[in-house]
């Protein structure tokens, strides 16, 4: 563990900069924050104006403290704030944490003064500014002014929080309380001008404390440090959740490439989540729900699910949106339909079907128990959902603790949705075990949750595809013409369709003769990326046709696009294939290579998948093979209704080869994609048809 992150988060001292003797004012609220929640450490308030703050000595500044506190909580203004993070850094304070606003999220002049704020610590420690600051739950440590803290006490658990959001800490940590859903930590990230969300990602993957990581994202700064952190916690067996805000950001900026256009900013979060075990939250709601099931360490292994109800309409709500999200909720076999029959004859019982109808399960605690044991016992299940009636309000301590009875026979999950309002049997349910929820979305989110996280293997170590460095002649600065791109590809390994480049209708007839059969004629232009806009592609065309049409092609992009076109380029026609785009996409988060359906309907159907390359070299061949079988149309590829069988593995090695081009050139390649790729039968192999390469 890092020593002055251990010591942020439990210090022994705690100095107080600034501190009020006014409990009702921001700056009073950390030292009576600290006594009221229990610290045991010393409390070392600094103010020149207040000689004491209660039963504690106040300190006329940082000189006179008797001791190097571990930390310190600077809550002075920003033009001060650094005048005093440097005077706790040459004392040797381990940590900082700056309150104060007014940093680069005002501006110009915000910006000089938190890059003073930096060079005032040195080597101490910063968290902040413009924080709310911390709170160890675990340890009964508060190192913040938050009003959320004016509880008298909260469920402690195992759920460490981090937001880049100071206020969204406190909502957080109230609605957790109102919840009964226990947490360990609480850390306000926010302007991370030192430590950041990957430093306490990385932290509380050690925290024997932390059994699950929830952050709220506003936008990860350093894509390396995060990654390696997530994976770190993922094998420690802590899932991370994360809410990422910023979705309706544009998708992508203008770019000459389909890739560009379909591979925004949110869908790289999307794909860097994605392959370092991050469970993605899709609403603000989620980031309490998902964390509450993952924290019982229970493991779903599959979609069948279970639904105890006495509450027919309730349990259908559940079951269809179960079912909306690809669960399934399978009749009970015939030795659990015998058992729970025996648990309650008559009419009533409504056993061959679910959700399974036990009336008046609320009301008596054996035949629910009886139920419950039953189905978590039956191989038909992976997971059970309670449904919480109104019949159970009377007795919802004798509710809870038959549903607490019967969790250790078990380790699948076990949910409860509390169809009446009922928040306060929902909080009992959720701190005996059984993570409670107001909504059946909810039940389906948190389950979904749990099967990303049990399906997710962390690599032992994140090994790029072997590099394959390529000697390759001077490049051009600026865009490659077609040709000129696919000879780049082929020189790293991606086969390209056969091809002339000729200029006038004699060159471009002795081209379709050599090459045979029905060719392909497109204007070859740098210029022009999108030629099919301008009419600058023609299929299907013969030696006796050719040159006509290259002639009726050059007036007719002329006229479109306004500019002459001098060189075409002849191409053997692919068919029989399977038209796939492959592309590259760079961003602040990092270089991403994209595969999806391609051609010109490419941006329509948008079925496409990312991966973000490893820190260096290419994806390896199960990251490629991967990216095809997430594709919605995978089963083109897979021989769907009869059709043959592509060559996936030819994909998978051109997929790879274009990955490494796409490393060796690093930041000189802008953008680089190959659409369409054409996927042949099995045995037939790949070709490039098209390409785009802008260099820098």
């Amino acid at each position: 563990m890092n020593d002055a992150i251990s010591r942020l988060l439990s210090p022994r001292s705690v100095a107080v900069i600034g501190a009020s003797a006014d409990p009702k004012k921001t700056s009073g609220r950390p030292v009576a924050y600290l006594r009221k929640h229990g610290y045991a450490g010393r409390i070392l308030p600094v103010n020149p104006k207040v000689e004491r703050i209660g039963d504690l000595p106040c300190y006329p500044d940082i000189a006179s403290l008797p001791e190097v506190p571990d930390v310190a909580v600077v809550l002075l203004g920003a033009e001060r704030a650094h005048v005093a993070v440097r005077e706790l850094s040459a004392r040797g304070c381990a940590a900082a944490i700056v309150l104060a606003s007014g940093y680069t999220e005002t501006g110009a002049e915000g910006a000089r003064r938190q890059q003073q704020l930096v060079e005032a610590a040195g080597a101490m420690r910063i968290l902040g500014p413009n924080t709310i600051g911390l709170v160890n739950l675990t340890d009964g440590i508060v190192l913040s002014p938050s009003g959320a803290l004016e509880m008298d006490a909260f469920p402690v658990g195992g759920i460490g929080v981090v937001s880049q959001s100071g206020g969204i800490l406190g909502a957080l940590l109230s609605r957790a309380a109102a919840r009964g859903i226990g947490l360990s930590k609480l850390i306000a990230t926010s302007n991370e001008v030192d430590l950041e969300l990957a430093d306490f990602v990385d932290h509380l993957a050690d925290d024997p404390a932390t059994r699950v990581i929830a952050l709220y994202v506003e936008t990860v700064r350093h894509p390396a440090k995060f990654r390696a952190a997530c994976l770190k916690a993922a094998r420690a067996g802590k899932p991370v959740v994360a809410f990422k805000i910023g979705r309706s950001e544009a998708g992508a900026q203008a770019a000459v490439s389909h890739t560009g256009a379909m591979a925004g900013a949110d869908r790289m979060y999307d794909a860097l989540f994605r392959q370092v075990g991050v469970v993605r939250a899709q609403s603000f709601s989620d980031l309490l729900d998902i964390p509450a099931a993952l924290a019982t360490g229970r493991r779903l292994h599959g979609r069948r699910v279970a639904i105890l109800t006495s509450t027919g309409g309730a349990g259908t709500l559940v079951s269809d949106d179960l079912g909306v999200a690809g669960f399934e909720t399978p009749a009970p076999d015939v030795a659990t339909a015998d058992a729970l029959r025996a648990l309650q004859s008559g009419s009533e019982a409504v056993l061959d079907r679910n959700p399974i109808d036990v009336t008046l399960a609320g009301l008596r605690p054996d035949l629910l128990r009886g139920a419950i044991q039953a189905l978590l016992a039956s191989p038909t299940y992976d997971a059970l959902v309670i449904i919480v009636g109104s019949s159970s309000l009377a007795m919802p301590e004798l509710l809870a603790g038959a549903i607490q009875d019967c969790l250790p026979a078990s380790d699948k999950p076990v949910l409860a949705y509390v169809s009446p309002h009922a928040p306060e049997i929902g909080a009992l349910l959720t701190q005996r075990g059984v993570p409670a929820f107001a909504a059946a979305e909810s039940c389906t989110a948190a389950l979904a949750g749990m099967l990303r996280v049990a399906q997710f293997q962390a690599p032992v170590r994140e090994d790029a595809a072997a590099p394959r460095a390529v000697a390759l002649d001077p490049l051009p600065c600026g865009a490659l013409d077609e040709a000129e791109a696919k000879r780049l590809f082929a020189r790293f390994g991606v086969p390209c369709a056969a091809e002339r480049v000729v200029a006038t209708a004699e060159e471009a007839q002795a081209a379709a003769a050599a090459l045979g059969g029905r060719v392909v004629l497109k204007i070859l232009s740098a210029q022009i990326t999108h030629k099919s806009d301008v009419g600058g592609v023609a299929v299907g065309l013969t030696p006796e046709t050719i040159g006509a049409r290259l002639g009726q092609m050059a007036c007719e992009v002329e006229a479109r696009a306004g500019v002459q076109p001098r060189r075409f380029l002849v191409q053997e026609m692919v068919g029989g294939g399977t038209e796939l785009i492959l592309g590259m996409h760079r961003d602040a988060l990092g270089t991403a290579i994209l595969l999806g359906m391609g051609g010109v309907t490419a941006e329509l159907f948008q079925d496409t998948t990312l991966r973000l390359l490893p820190p260096s070299g290419g994806l390896s061949h199960d990251e490629a093979l991967a990216m095809a079988q997430a594709l919605r149309t995978w089963p083109l590829l897979d021989g769907f209704r009869g059709r043959p069988r592509a060559d996936v593995q030819a994909l998978v090695t051109a997929v790879v080869a274009f990955s490494q081009m796409v490393a060796q050139l690093g930041d000189r390649l802008l953008e680089a994609e190959i659409n369409p790729v054409f996927v042949l039968p099995e045995g037939q192999g790949v070709r490039a048809a098209d390409g785009v390469v802008v260099l820098l």
